[in-house]
């Protein structure tokens, strides 16, 4: 057993380009007008920059093939040994490369000793394959143990991201891998060094303590991972990379944490940031970056300074996350590859907060205007509640449960349209409609609010109470992503238009909340949806769980994602 380190170079540009699919609009088949390079990485071939991905993506003919274990384990990564789940041994598990039109096929066995899984490939818009999206209960059945399920998927986008199990509280226990989608860049640099893992850690199970996060609140975690590790007392090693003077370099960090807002940095080094999620933004630099659990931010970094050894630093936000080690958690930047000092570097200053980056520096390079008369717009307040002495979450007045073993697609599949109001289903059957929501808390807090099938338009964020009298919502050019903060004792609007038919989940990505009920979902099209499954592997999946359930006597004891 060891800790895989994922900071690799991503793969080259796939050269071939086949016929249009039929989903999705295509230019004509021309040859190459251009290479992705060092000096020109707005270029992909016959796309760049200015083509519009929503409508327009490559047929590259290319299939990237992948085969999951997900397995029992013990890991030390921070030097402490503990009992985790692996992806084929590791964790992180591999990193998913494709290019930008490719399609993705990643079959996943569950090889534990008990408990079911699914992967969910976070910030992936599963454009017409709603139940490929991995999440038990909504999506699928979760896969039984010995069971299998091919997940296959088109890489509509391109950026970062990662995939993680969606059954329970799994991906925090390891169960979590990079997702990397070569495309084009809204700046040069001359490597890429691929994803950058940032989390939490507990030496305890995330069973644990999502056990005591439902009587007690917000566990305190140990320990933070840079890449999979980091030091605890005088055990674990840094996460080291090295630069070389003059290189530019990409950098894909991802906030992979359960609990933990991240301010990063690398000392005496300014980052470009180039993307948030699956986003190509224009660049704007920085010192530091905030990114929320789930987020993720591609920057450059150009390695400028006098020749030695600099901090990188991921610092736990105290404002809305609790951990033991919020000091130590520090990867190492090397210009001497055979250097073994600690760096004497010294942090930039910054304010304690888990809000995002600025609404006005998240542009997006592709310009898109939000339509201003939305066909739907809805409220939703997040609150906290004690049910039965077990804390609780819900959206609107719901805490969020659905079932593991009848999830949403079957019961669409069916035609079963008898909703229970904790399913907590928004249901919108018109196509190419925007619609609005305005989710508040009162509670001290800050959320990290996820969409899946979507990315979404931020419209406004802030504190107190929202009012549209006098909230100017952003309809140009603001920022679009899958996932932002709602922030504590405050108010996120945001916009999203129904072009992909599914049943789609939106919850907080705090592990905690999530299996506490802080979520709903989106019902979309649902008179398209069965014609896009393959309601024979559903209820294959679903067989399967119900004969292990049965067997074992399972009993479902969280929200059910």
């Amino acid at each position: 057993m060891f800790i895989s380190s994922l900071f690799l170079a991503a793969s080259a540009l796939s050269t071939a380009f086949a016929a249009p699919s039929s989903s999705l609009a295509s230019t004509s088949k021309l040859s190459k007008r251009c290479t992705n390079s060092a000096s020109d990485r707005a270029c992909w071939g016959d796309y760049d920059l200015s083509t519009n991905y929503y409508d327009t993506v490559p047929d590259t003919g290319v299939t990237r093939e992948y085969w999951f274990e997900v397995q029992n384990g013990t890991a030390a990564p921070d030097g402490v040994e503990r009992i985790v789940l692996t992806v084929n041994g590791t964790v992180p598990g591999p990193t998913i490369i494709a290019d930008w039109g490719d399609t993705v096929v990643v079959h996943v066995t569950n090889a534990m000793e008990n408990n079911g899984t699914g992967i969910h490939f976070h910030g992936i818009r599963q454009n017409y394959t709603n139940y490929m999206d991995g999440v038990p209960s909504i999506t699928q059945c979760p896969i039984a143990p010995g069971d299998s399920f091919t997940y296959t998927w088109r890489a509509t986008q391109y950026g970062s991201s990662w995939y993680h199990s969606h059954f329970a509280v799994q991906a925090w226990d390891g169960i979590f891998g990079g997702i990397l989608i070569n495309g084009p860049a809204t700046a040069n640099y001359d490597e890429d060094k691929g994803n950058l893992f940032l989390n939490d850690w507990s030496h305890s199970t995330a069973e644990v303590l999502a056990d005591e996060a439902a009587t007690s609140g917000p566990p305190t975690l140990d320990n933070c991972l840079i890449n999979g590790t980091n030091v605890y007392d005088d055990s674990g090693s840094r996460f080291e990379t090295d630069f070389v003077s003059g290189t530019s370099y990409r950098l894909r960090l991802v906030n992979g944490a359960a609990d933990t807002h991240f301010k990063f940095s690398i000392d005496n080094h300014t980052l470009q940031v180039i993307s948030t999620d699956f986003v190509p933004i224009v660049p704007y630099n920085t010192t530091m970056v905030s990114i929320g659990m789930g987020q993720r931010y591609d920057v450059i970094v150009i390695a400028d300074q006098a020749e030695g050894d600099y901090w990188m630093r991921a610092i736990p936000q105290e404002s809305c996350s609790d951990n033991d080690n919020v000091d130590n958690i520090l990867g190492i930047v090397r210009y001497d590859s055979t250097s073994t000092s600690d760096p004497t570097s010294t942090a930039y200053t910054y304010s304690d907060s888990c809000d995002d980056e600025d609404i006005s520096t998240l542009v997006p390079y592709l310009s898109n205007q939000v339509g201003t008369s939305p066909s739907v717009s809805d409220t939703f307040t997040a609150t906290l509640s004690n049910g039965g002495g077990a804390i609780l979450w819900k959206m609107g007045d719901t805490s969020f449960v659905n079932d593991w073993d009848y999830p949403t697609v079957l019961q669409v599949a069916e035609g079963n349209d008898t909703w229970t109001s904790e399913q907590n289903i928004i249901e919108l059957d018109t196509a190419d409609q925007w619609v609005y929501f305005v989710i508040e808390t009162t509670f001290a807090q800050a959320h990290p609010i996820h969409l899946h099938g979507h990315d979404f338009w931020v419209l406004a964020q802030g504190t107190g109470t929202y009012d549209s009298s006098t909230v100017t919502l952003t309809t140009t050019d603001g920022p679009r992503r899958d996932v932002a903060m709602l922030p504590a004792s405050g108010y996120l609007v945001l916009a999203y238009y129904t072009d992909n038919p599914g049943a789609w989940l939106m919850h907080c990505h705090i592990a905690w909340h999530a299996s506490e009920g802080f979520a709903l979902q989106l019902l979309e099209r649902e008179s398209e949806m069965v014609a896009l499954m393959d309601v024979t592997s559903i209820n294959s999946t679903c067989a399967n769980w119900d004969t292990y359930t049965a067997e074992e006597d399972i009993v479902q004891d969280d929200s059910g994602i």
